[in-house]
């Protein structure tokens, strides 16, 4: 069983959400913050602060997850940030503590 992780990354104005699947988010969000890909949407929009995650037992099921959170609204992607990082900080340098 590989584990999973759903994860939203902004902008330092926090204007541009991008929902992410991977099974390694500590390594997933040092490539954003480095822009590996550089012509990937998220290099191309300067989005590399963590601002939401959730983590999952099996990578399958945060992938399903993953589709959820796209097909939802903008409006219901803000309430679940604010309702974990209410003051929208990178969680990036915290995110150890959570796995």
């Amino acid at each position: 069983m590989k584990p999973g992780y759903i994860y939203i990354i902004t902008n330092y104005t926090n204007t541009t959400l991008y929902i992410g699947v991977t099974s390694d988010l500590h390594e997933r969000i040092k490539e954003h913050k480095h822009k590996r890909y550089a012509n990937s949407f998220s290099a191309r929009y300067n989005l590399n602060k963590l601002v939401y995650f959730e983590a999952f037992q099996m990578i399958e099921d945060a992938i399903a997850r993953e589709k959820q959170l796209k097909a939802g609204s903008r409006a219901n992607k803000i309430a679940l940030i604010q309702k974990l990082n209410p003051e929208w900080k990178d969680l990036y340098f915290e995110i150890e503590q959570y796995l």
